[in-house]
């Protein structure tokens, strides 16, 4: 039962520890007062022989955990008991007290236990259903699943206790439950493998969750009030903590009720780490941190709220020196106080070379020349990659390179129908010229979701040729644009987040008015194209309730006002555009922080949500909130990133960061994208791209479509656009891309061509060496090494009658080197 507790924390230090120590002692002279112990919560109030508190123990100096090294002893065992974790349980009325000893140190908290002869009628949503979730029985893979499992179906995770009351109680003539014999239900028998169960033993005869399942089966299985108040939130002590390599940190999580009443729900709820290695957590709510520095969340999910507490857990050792790093804009002072919380010192910068190779290819997904490359060397002005990155920004490449990234994740696709390349060009065409005039990404946004018309005069609506129901704009539209996975709520209240099956079809009634007929002129053309109209009236209802749902954007509590006359899409619009949305600027600002630093701030990129924070919340505000203020300006967010010292950090660890893949302190190398590494082939080998119906020559991060035929792109993870994903394109090395690489014909033609590079290199007469320092400068943007060098000269020379063989030889290195394929 709940129990109506204290907010606050108790502390008392034994003064006698305080006195100063005689000399000989073997303590200093000077000793300081002793470390303060607080136990959460102070007191205790116990309602009914099923309730239960868990204690917390720590110290005030350092918040250190000290719960697992503490000793409970109850003052009278008729009243509670206490077992060595800290978890009292009620045993009869009165009054006691459990002291808490730590070191020498003690703290009482006083207990009160009531109603245990006359306790409260059980609640099944509120007590029986919670046990159900505790141990799995509702879960997708078992009975939660649709359709249940084996004859017996649970809500999913106990989100519509009402289908659970009836399925047990009601459902085949009452046979689960026997309220004479409570022990003999099947409910109990099967939980406890005392008859066969293809789940296994779920429950000890005699456990706290058995006797309230007993009791309740023997009170006649009550629903309870209706009326009786609901879970309005729950909160984790402590929310946060610095913990040090393998500790312990003891959780404790409250129920708030809607009447303001509180209970400790830590045994009941399900907990869940985004990043296990950094911390885990059992069951009962014990975190336990690993050898590996980094950030962790720890979600708490208890009748459909979630909670989530963050482990930081430092490397430990002596504090950073961070004299050397001078940032350059807020994106380095906030990744400087990470780095002293997390005891990281960041890596050297990277060279000059390295930089202009990294950026050029991450703005415009093009090798640097060796003609740039020597400029940008030449250049002694101290803001010259400043300057660099606006020159990049200038170039039409940018607007390519990221319209490949939109039309992925819009869908702009063809799928083999020739009536729809048109109007799939045109869609593309208009993302590269928005981005190419840097259109305010609100605005481009609003240009897609609020699009009318046909794809001749507003191609954005191509976007609506994919996309048929209002399910499937709520899912497209909050992966996109607001970094969410909504999907879940659909069916069921989603499981890591707050929102329900209300907020999903509230959000779909958005899109509910949208009309769409065949565009005459287009059909006469030959063409299939789709004119987007607004119509004046449609409802999207909820399929669990069958009641139309009126707009009403996540986490609004009113619909909103939108007329007969106006389109809905353009409040949506409005909403997420509004400088107070907490989801649209970070989604983008996420999006755009993996781009260019190799991973998101949240992992993964589109799943924003309270349950898996961003590794570095100030960052993630920070940057939010200057892109706001920028107007959504794309290009200013991505000269505030490439011109942060983050971004010119070097991949090379230092003894430090050597495990950091969470705080940025270096950077993180990342495979180029398939269409990036087919057009630096191209310019490395000298051989132009060749695309059936395109002119000799097409760059690949032009294409404007995912029809155009090529081997290569498909094997190196050109995706299908089937989904609004960028996890669709797939980045993780294969087998079959070495053998691509090795020895496709694609690729041995291209070396072997009599255009190409080799042959030109062949017959030039200056010296082999120079020749070699320009391979290695167009391929990896540096000079090689002695050795390289070296190697390379012998490999031409020992071949004088094949040396258009040898120079094709060292290509074929290059191109199937790490350093080639990687943008370090």
């Amino acid at each position: 039962m709940r129990s109506w507790q204290a907010a606050t924390t108790i502390g008392l230090v034994l003064s006698a520890l305080g006195l100063a120590v005689p000399a000989g002692a073997g303590e200093p002279a000077d000793r300081v007062e002793a470390e303060v112990l607080r136990v959460v919560p102070e007191a205790v109030v116990l309602v009914g022989p099923d309730s239960v508190q868990q204690l917390a123990v720590e110290g005030t100096s350092d918040g250190k955990d000290r719960t697992r090294s503490a000793r409970f002893v109850v003052g009278d065992e008729s009243v509670a008991v206490v077992d060595e974790s800290g978890m009292i349980e009620a045993r009869g009325d009165g009054r006691t007290t459990v002291t808490v000893e730590v070191d020498g140190q003690a703290v009482e908290v006083p207990v009160e236990v009531r109603r245990i002869a006359d306790p409260p009628p059980i609640h099944f949503a509120n007590q029986i259903v919670p046990i159900f979730t505790k141990l799995g029985c509702n879960g997708g893979g078992c009975h939660g699943k649709s359709g249940g499992q084996n004859g017996f179906r649970l809500s999913l995770l106990g989100f519509e206790p009402e289908l659970d009351y009836e399925t047990l109680v009601k459902e085949g003539r009452g046979r689960r439950l026997f309220p004479a014999a409570p022990e003999q239900s099947l409910l109990l028998t099967k939980a406890t493998a005392e008859v066969p169960h293809g789940g296994g033993k779920k429950l000890e005869p005699g456990s706290h969750e058995y006797r309230l399942i007993r009791r309740w089966i023997a009170e006649g299985m009550p629903v309870g009030d209706a009326d009786a108040p609901t879970v309005a939130r729950i909160e984790v002590h402590p929310p946060s903590r610095v913990l040090e390599q393998g500790t312990d940190q003891q959780l404790v999580v409250t129920a708030v009720y809607t009447d303001g009443t509180t209970e400790d729900v830590t045994r009941w709820a399900q907990y869940e780490s985004n990043v296990s290695e950094v911390a885990a957590v059992e069951t009962g709510g014990r975190v336990r941190t690993g050898e590996l520095p980094g950030m962790a969340a720890v979600m708490a999910r208890y009748q459909g709220k979630v909670s989530v507490f963050r482990a930081t857990v430092p490397r430990g050792g002596a504090a950073p020196d961070l004299t050397g790093f001078e940032p350059n804009n807020f994106v380095d002072e906030l990744a400087m106080a990470q780095w002293r919380e997390l005891g990281l010192a960041p890596s050297d910068l990277c060279s000059d070379e390295e930089f202009i190779r990294r950026a050029s290819l991450d703005i415009t997904g093009t090798l640097p020349s060796t003609a740039e490359v020597e400029a940008f060397l030449a250049d002694d002005r101290s803001d010259k990659r400043a300057r660099l990155v606006d020159a990049l920004l200038d170039r039409p490449e940018y607007a390519e390179t990221f319209a490949i990234k939109w039309a992925d994740i819009l869908r702009n696709k063809r799928a083999g129908n020739a009536r729809y390349q048109r109007s799939t060009y045109r869609f593309y065409d208009w993302i590269r010229r928005q981005l190419d005039q840097n259109t305010p990404f609100d605005e481009f946004t609003r240009q897609i979701l609020a699009a009318n018309g046909s794809p001749e005069t507003t191609p954005a609506t191509v976007w609506y040729r994919d996309l048929k129901q209002p399910d499937q704009f709520v899912d497209d539209s909050a992966q996109v644009f607001l970094g969410m996975r909504l999907q879940c709520a659909k069916c069921h209240h989603h499981p890591f987040e707050t929102w329900s099956q209300d907020d999903y079809y509230g959000f779909a009634a958005f899109f509910g008015r949208i009309g769409r007929k065949q565009s005459l002129a287009a059909q006469q053309a030959g063409r299939d194209e789709l004119v987007i109209f607004t119509k004046r009236s449609g409802r999207v209802p909820n399929p669990k309730t069958g009641q139309p749902m009126e707009p009403r954007a996540l986490g609004e509590p009113e619909p909103a006002a939108v007329s007969p006359l106006e389109d809905p899409r353009e409040a949506l619009v409005d909403w997420l555009a509004a400088p107070e949305n907490r989801f649209f600027a970070p989604a983008v600002v996420n999006r755009y922080w993996a781009h260019f630093f190799g991973r998101g701030l949240v992992e993964p990129i589109d799943d924003l949500r309270e349950t898996n924070p961003p590794t570095n919340p100030a960052l993630m505000q920070a940057l939010s909130d200057d892109f706001i203020a920028s107007g959504y300006d794309l290009k200013h967010l991505i000269r505030t990133l490439c011109t942060s010292r983050l971004y010119s950090l070097s991949s090379l660890p230092n003894e430090t960061n050597r495990d950091d893949t969470q705080g940025f302190s270096r950077f993180y190398p990342k495979r180029m994208s398939a269409e990036v590494l087919l057009d630096a082939i191209s310019s490395v080998t000298g051989v132009p791209n060749r695309f059936e119906g395109l002119p000799v020559g097409f760059r690949a991060i032009s294409l404007p479509d995912e029809a155009v035929t090529s081997d290569f792109l498909d094997t190196f993870g050109r995706p299908r656009r089937e989904t609004a994903c960028e996890c669709e394109r797939v980045a993780d090395a294969s087998l079959s891309q070495s053998l691509m690489l090795l020895n496709s014909v694609e690729i041995q033609s291209r070396l072997s061509d009599d255009s190409g590079r080799a042959a030109a290199l062949a017959n030039d007469p200056r010296p082999i060496e120079e020749k070699v320092d320009e391979l290695f400068r167009l391929a990896f943007g540096r000079l090689p090494s002695d050795s390289e060098r070296a190697t390379a000269v012998f490999h031409v020379e020992s071949r004088p009658d094949r040396v258009k063989e040898a120079f094709e030889d060292i290509l074929w290195a290059l191109v199937n080197a790490k350093e080639f394929q990687f943008i370090d």
